[in-house]
């Protein structure tokens, strides 16, 4: 299934944004709908351009608004790399150390996080609880920085700080306090000043700041705009999304101080896309090598190395890197191609939550140069770059399914295989596995698709170094059997899905 679709290597400014014959718009429409996302707003980067931004469907779908370039959305974990960045910009003027304690800039904090330091901190090495998964914790309430400390003051450290690699939404709380404590300012108010501002982010915000924004109540106007005809403020509107739960209620609006410093910023995809140009060279973070601090790989002190940092998850793609996750309703992405031949980013924010973009980001980064194309069929194909070697992800692989009792029916070592034969293949595994209760229904259908299972998922390096995991998507395989609605085949994509989606990424939960 390896493919490349030119003779000549499309390049940057090629106006041929199509991925595998597809463009763009058909790539987001069969995601959304195969996703069920009311609305979405994507951006391109080309460094120093932003040259594609666009809506889909509804920002609002309970007043009818329509996702546009000004929406603005909750950017969820991306607000990481803000708090990281604010930290960065105190140590370039020499007001913290990175490798001085916390402690030493928050007086009060419990004993056994006095010794964590602020580098721990950034790297989510600290092995502090997250105060978000403890009893008494909802995201709608107004918090105080002790209150979420009071959460998990007296659970006990993960792990000795520096030597494993958890995320938790604590980590960026408690650099939020060091820079409101160094920089005697309010969090909020200094990455205002030094970020928003700075850049001249028009629609960039924290959730209280969200009311500056003119939005028309379109229930009194049968959900037409009617204000911009006499009022030219509502003329291209910056309106908010709203993501709506089953039950046809909104979900309620997250209060910033709820996940201050890792997920408190609203945003617009291109203003996204401004910041992270910003942060690209020396706007923000001045010098190379501060910037490689939080947007670089680091080591343990076993010598293993972590694929990322602040949020951030790092590929053997040069210079590849994204940060991504879910917030209440929400899911956002913003990955970047940050090699000089490259400078492509992909912004995308959606109003439902748990949704994963990787596949989708790198299938839009590829309609822009050959490049950045997995060179593999992607649309037979679930395919997905991992961050470790392929011994670790396939180690991965086989820890999940033995956490999930799921039997494991042969692991193919082709590599070993063909070196015992005198001869050399990249590492190259694939693991057999399933459960007989989920695919006795589908065999009891149809005999054939016996061919089919049971499950596999393949673990490569390519030539470049990098990693893949990939599965034949399972609704066209099942469709070659007339089963595709057959209620086990979603079933069975979820698993595959999640199970390769674990494998490849540090900070997958």
């Amino acid at each position: 299934m390896n493919t490349r679709e030119h003779t000549e290597m499309k390049m940057r400014g090629s106006a041929d944004v199509s991925y595998l014959g597809r463009t763009v718009d058909e790539m987001v429409w069969e995601f959304m709908e195969e996703q069920e996302i009311p609305g979405l707003t994507l951006a391109i980067v080309q460094a120093p351009y932003i040259p594609r931004v666009v809506g889909y469907g509804f920002s609002d779908a309970g007043q009818k608004r329509l996702a546009s370039a000004n929406t603005l959305w909750p950017a969820g974990p991306i607000s990481q790399g803000y708090a990281a960045v604010a930290v960065m910009q105190l140590y370039e003027d020499g007001s913290v150390e990175l490798d001085a304690p916390a402690a030493a800039y928050v007086d009060s904090l419990p004993e056994q996080w006095k010794s964590i330091t602020v580098r721990q901190l950034l790297h989510h090495a600290s092995g502090l609880a997250d105060y978000r998964k403890q009893e008494g914790f909802s995201f709608t309430r107004e918090w105080t920085f002790e209150e979420l400390v009071g959460l998990t003051a007296d659970l006990p450290l993960q792990f000795e700080p520096g030597t494993e690699v958890a995320q938790s939404a604590t980590n960026f709380l408690l650099l939020t306090e060091v820079v409101e404590r160094v920089s005697n300012m309010a969090y909020q108010e200094f990455v205002r000043k030094n970020q928003f501002e700075l850049l001249g982010l028009k629609h960039t915000s924290f959730s209280e700041g969200l009311s500056a924004f003119h939005q028309e109540d379109l229930s009194l106007s049968e959900y037409v705009h009617q204000i911009f005809k006499t009022d030219g403020r509502y003329i291209d509107p910056a309106e908010t999304a709203v993501s709506y739960q089953s039950d046809g209620s909104a979900f309620p609006q997250m209060h910033s101080s709820a996940l201050r410093g890792f997920g408190d910023v609203w945003a617009s995809a291109q203003d996204i896309s401004f910041w992270d140009i910003g942060l690209a060279g020396g706007v923000l973070i001045k010098k190379p090598e501060d910037r490689a601090v939080v947007y670089a790989s680091w080591t343990l002190p076993d010598g293993r190395t972590v694929p990322g940092s602040a949020g951030w998850q790092f590929y053997h793609h040069r210079g590849l890197m994204d940060i991504k996750g879910s917030v209440p309703g929400f899911s956002s992405f913003l990955s970047r191609f940050t090699h000089p031949e490259e400078l492509v980013c992909v912004t995308l924010m959606a109003n439902k939550e748990g949704v994963d973009f990787t596949n989708l980001g790198r299938k839009i980064a590829g309609a822009f140069g050959d490049l950045l194309s997995t060179n593999y069929d992607d649309t037979r194909l679930f395919l997905m770059e991992g961050q470790f070697s392929a011994d670790e992800t396939v180690n991965r692989l086989e820890k999940q399914l033995n956490a999930m009792d799921i039997p494991v029916f042969a692991k193919f070592d082709h590599a070993g295989n063909v070196a015992e034969a005198g001869l050399e293949l990249r590492p190259t595994t694939v693991l057999v596995f399933g459960a007989p209760k989920v695919g006795t229904g589908l065999m009891q259908a149809d005999q054939s698709i016996a061919l089919e299972l049971p499950l596999k998922i393949a673990v490569w390096e390519d030539e470049a170094g990098s990693t893949w995991l990939a599965f034949p998507k399972m609704k066209p395989v099942a469709e070659e059997y007339s089963l595709g609605d057959h209620p086990v085949i979603k079933n069975m994509q979820k698993l595959l899905e999640r199970l390769v989606k674990k494998a490849a990424n540090l900070y997958e939960s």
